[in-house]
């Protein structure tokens, strides 16, 4: 078994760090750059900063944050929100990014992955992928884009499939079903993902227990694990959440 990561996210609005419940409902969740730091120090093996309002607003995502976030961490930091072209996957690099977050952009344009991924590395490419249930599809998981406002049908399985053929390097599936319950992964979206790619699958979307973090990796296949709420309001540490999977058997870097 790999070694199993924790990826805290800030998703933010207006300069801050929010959290919603089915992406909307927002609440102010602190600063970016003191919860970067925090979290770093805790022990988190990578960072994720989503400009949620970018894609909505059509506008870029702000390099001030990326600037202000990666100047106090050296693990690794996924940047997404508003990733349109190769100039901004560069920009948001050259910001401090370690990686780059495409949704919406890469649905409309899949050409944007593989040119992503020959230009700066397949290593560099995350593919987001939001999602809702619905039986009128193959698998059952429609694709959402724009921040989870829009289904477009398509499958969301077969589209986690073509991300891995077109160069991605991490899929971060997100249900829109579990998004900021605190009731768990969609351990079904997310091993369904994770049963059609070789690449690592990052478990996103309602983490509230402890329970929660080791199901994401035995029943959902993650490699990496996302969670907001339950740090950003300290309901764990991230030490906590590691020695309650070592302690269950899975690999992690305490």
């Amino acid at each position: 078994m790999d070694i199993i990561k924790i990826m805290p996210c800030l998703d933010m609005k207006n300069g801050r760090v929010v959290k919603g419940i089915h992406f909307v409902d927002i609440r102010d969740a602190g600063d970016p750059v003191e919860n970067a730091a925090f979290y770093e120090k805790e022990g988190a093996d990578e960072l994720a900063m989503l400009d949620i309002a970018a894609t909505v607003e059509n506008r870029k995502t702000r390099l001030e944050w990326v600037k202000q976030v990666s100047s106090v961490i050296t693990i690794p930091l996924t940047v997404g929100g508003g990733i349109n072209s190769l100039e901004d996957i560069e920009m948001v690099l050259g910001a401090g990014a370690t990686k780059v977050s495409m949704n919406s952009a890469a649905v409309k344009n899949p050409e944007l992955v593989r040119e992503g991924a020959k230009k700066f590395g397949s290593n560099t490419i995350t593919v987001a992928i939001d999602a809702r249930r619905n039986k009128e599809m193959p698998s059952g998981f429609e694709l959402v884009i724009a921040g989870g406002t829009t289904p477009i049908g398509k499958d969301a399985i077969e589209w986690a499939r073509k991300c891995q053929e077109l160069g991605a390097g991490v899929v971060l599936p997100t249900s829109m079903d579990g998004d900021g319950t605190l009731a768990g992964y969609d351990l079904e979206f997310t091993k369904a993902v994770a049963d059609v790619v070789t690449v690592p699958v990052v478990a996103s979307g309602g983490a509230g227990t402890l329970e929660h973090f080791y199901e994401g990796v035995t029943k959902g296949g993650a490699s990496v694990l996302l969670a907001a709420s339950v740090f950003h309001f300290r309901t764990f540490t991230i030490r906590q959440v590691k020695e309650y999977l070592k302690g269950k058997g899975i690999k992690v870097i305490l």
